[in-house]
Order: structure tokens, then sequence, then C-alpha cells
């Protein structure tokens, strides 16, 4: 038995507003944000003090919460297989933790305030910026298990074409923005300089956001396939 082709649109198309929404940080190429998207965290955008912070927070949150119902409602359908149930299951974690995050912004915007920067090592900032770390953490651990997992079930089951054909490389991309990422948070902690912070997380963002569109183009043409069946 396979996902019903309403309840399959239904989930792609949460997927899908979800994406777009969390890709709404390419707005800084035509707005004035004050900050170098080469070495800014993207979360700063969202930070207190920030001009934009409000309406960023709130795509944030929009993204966290489309994925959350898009997974959720994924989850309830059958088959439930052991790759599938851990990737909805993952993205499930992504979007809560996404929403979650939108909710701890950072009070200010250490890349580009060095006053906001001192307080941060000296740890006088709120405590929002540590809950803010966590769950973007546990927001990025969710998608990535969920890129690879999902993938995995694609390729495994003989589900969602486009995700079998495209989602591996994809996955390797998003894979290797992290790494680049992570090298880039400990360089710049460690005063090795920021190593393009701000391009590799960019680059990681985007690449959650190009496979969460590559997967819900996958489950839509699947409930449009399962609707023809129906049809003849």
């Amino acid at each position: 038995m396979s996902e019903s082709p309403g309840k399959s649109s239904t989930v792609a198309l949460l997927i899908a507003l979800g994406a777009v929404a969390y890709t709404a940080w390419v707005l800084e190429l035509v707005l004035d944000t004050g900050l170098d998207p080469v070495r800014a965290y993207v979360s700063e955008l969202a930070a207190a003090d920030q001009p934009l912070g409000g309406f960023f927070r709130a795509t944030d949150l929009a993204a966290g919460l489309l994925v959350l119902a898009g997974a959720g409602l994924a989850l309830l359908r059958p088959p439930r297989r052991p790759w599938t149930v851990v990737g909805w299951a993952a993205l499930l974690l992504f979007g809560a933790a996404t929403a979650a995050d939108s909710r701890l912004p950072l009070s200010c915007a250490p890349t580009a305030d060095p006053e906001c920067a001192a307080r941060e090592t000296a740890g006088l900032v709120p405590a929002t910026h540590t809950a803010h770390a966590v769950s973007s953490s546990l927001a990025m651990a969710g998608a990535l298990t969920g890129v690879v997992a999902l993938t995995v079930a694609a390729r495994r089951y003989g589900r969602w074409p486009p995700l079998a054909r495209t989602g591996a490389a994809v996955a390797v991309l998003a894979l290797a923005a992290t790494g680049w990422t992570l090298a880039a948070v400990g360089a710049s902690e460690a005063g090795h300089g920021a190593w393009a912070l701000g391009a590799a997380q960019r680059t990681q963002v985007l690449l959650v956001a190009v496979w969460l569109a590559v997967l819900a183009l996958s489950v839509a043409r699947e409930g449009s396939v399962a609707r023809e069946g129906e049809g003849t």
C-alpha cells in the first residue's frame, strides 16, 4: 500500500513551501542587512537587534512548521519501511528544531559587532545564545539524517525517481559543505580567521533546501502517478 494521492500532494506542498521559506535569507542579496554574507552566520540575520530580524525569524518559524507538518503527515501514511521512517522522523526533528530556533534568536550579531563578540566570549550574552546553538545543531543533524535516509529509501525501495537520481549527489555536497562549515567554526573559534564561515553555512543551508525541493517534486510525482492509476 502506498500513500494516497491526496495526502502525497499535501506532503509535497508542505515540504515545497518549507524549502522556499528556508531560503528566505537569499533576500540579503537585495536587502541592506549590514551583514557580510561571506563571514556572518545565517542566524545573525534574525538576531534580536537586527532591523530585519523579525522578518527572518518569521520565515524560519514558517519553514520549521511547514516541514514539521509535512514530515508528520508522511509518517502517518504507509508503507512504513525502516529507511523511510528514519528519514521522515529526522525531518520531523529538523522542522521542530528550526521552529524552536526562530524562538531562540541571538541577541546581537557577533561577526558584525565587536562588542557583541566580546560579550559572547566572556559569557555575558543571554542564555538564548547557547540554546540557539543547540537547536541549530539539532536542526542540521535532523536535516542531514533525513537527506541521507530518504535518499537511501528512494534508491532501495524504488520510490521517488527524481530523488533516487539526484539525491545522492546533493547529499554528498551537503555533507561536504557541513565539513567546511565545521572547519570554519573551529578555525574562527581558535582565532585562525573566518574561513568564509558565512559562505560555507549558506552553501550548506542552500543544499538542504534544494534537496527538500527535489523531495517535494518526487512525492508530488508519486501522487500524480497514483491518481493516474486510479483513473484507469
